[in-house]
């Protein structure tokens, strides 16, 4: 018995309900333009959405009650938001249903908005509306990227844990009615997925090289890269054996990396191994003399295996081989990989979290 009988589907949504009610706590307490900017996205997208399709109460009295709370929360009349989602799935226009719920809704909201902004106009004008604007310009993006080009999935662990497996979209529209507890037994056959939630997903149009091209347009840019990776490698060096010997892979375009460790390790032979010729020349105009480059790709035939003799790999975010691999691999004394933040491994550190990179360390002998 769910709750003794209070909850209609499973257990796990008195979470929502937890959250929800913590969420207005938080609203009362501390109201500040990213808490409710970043709460409406938030809840919008994890409990009001399984709210739409799944509601969690046996009575309907509770969950109208329930409606009026997230009402309240998020400033929009869930009726609407209902209505307006569930037309979004059946792939037809929403047109708005006049009901004494949706009236109760927006009296509500009426009423708090009134109060607020005659007790205190400046904090509704300044904090409360830029807040729920942009809080709305997030639910916008979001919903533009997981369904730009076609209803997308990602199936990072990170985001699926905090959005309560939101990330399963293509699955969530080939069974709206599942329950989101259920959804990842439902991604059994490769459809369409993003490597990131749908937030960051304009990264995939602009893609990582995009982005060193624009480090190297700006100097700004450039030490603040160099900034963030020098203190992440001055947090693992110590842990590292004697390095004599680094091997950097990708190593073109913006070179952060030889930069750093050039300074950090300045008795050490660094090579530059780079597939795209053209960057291996840009990154030879940024570093000073005595690094080397080599022009193919990474790996060759048994670097993997032990045949690599560097004391030091490091291994780029946008590495297109096998990654696991690398975790694996013999060769080197010790491997450095530019990961997602959402990716630890061995020792790591955060890079930035602007950047959403870390480093992990990974020592061999």
């Amino acid at each position: 018995m769910l709750a003794q009988g209070i909850l209609r589907s499973s257990p796990w949504d008195a979470v929502f309900v937890l959250v929800a009610a913590v969420h207005g706590a938080a609203l009362l307490t501390f109201p500040s333009i990213p808490l409710i900017a970043i709460g409406l996205w938030w809840t919008a997208n994890t409990t009001a959405h399984n709210f739409i399709h799944r509601p969690f109460f046996a009575a309907a009295g509770a969950n109208a009650g329930f409606s009026l709370l997230l009402t309240a929360i998020l400033g929009i009349p869930q009726s609407v938001w209902r209505e307006r989602h569930l037309a979004h799935h059946a792939g037809r226009a929403w047109r708005l249903r006049r009901t004494p719920q949706l009236a109760a809704e927006v009296g509500l909201l009426l009423v708090l908005w009134g109060t607020l902004a005659t007790a205190d106009p400046l904090f509704f004008v300044g904090v409360y509306a830029p807040g729920w604007l942009a809080g709305l310009g997030l639910c916008v993006l979001q919903g533009h990227y997981e369904h730009a080009g076609g209803v997308t999935s990602h199936y990072g662990r990170v985001y699926n844990a905090l959005c309560f497996n939101d990330g399963y979209h293509a699955e969530h529209h080939a069974s709206p009615g599942v329950h989101w507890t259920q959804l990842p037994r439902r991604a059994t056959s490769p459809g369409r997925s993003s490597r990131w939630p749908p937030l960051l997903r304009w990264l995939d149009a602009i893609g990582l090289d995009g982005l060193e091209r624009l480090a190297l347009r700006s100097p700004s840019l450039q030490r603040f890269v160099v900034s963030r990776h020098r203190e992440a490698f001055e947090r693992l060096l110590p842990l590292l054996p004697p390095v004599q010997r680094i091997a950097i892979v990708g190593g073109g375009l913006f070179p952060r990396t030889a930069l750093v460790l050039r300074d950090l390790l300045p008795a050490a032979r660094i090579t530059i191994i780079d597939a795209d010729r053209d960057n291996l020349e840009i990154a030879r105009a940024l570093l000073p003399a005595g690094v080397e480059f080599e022009h193919r790709r990474f790996p060759a035939d048994g670097e993997l295996s032990g045949s690599f003799a560097n004391d030091l790999l490091v291994i780029p975010l946008a590495f297109d081989g096998d990654r696991d691999a690398i975790y694996g691999m013999r060769g080197a004394a010790a491997v450095a990989v530019h990961d997602w933040i959402w990716r630890p491994r061995g020792t790591s550190c955060v890079v930035s979290l602007a950047l959403c990179k870390r480093l992990n360390l990974l020592t061999r002998r």
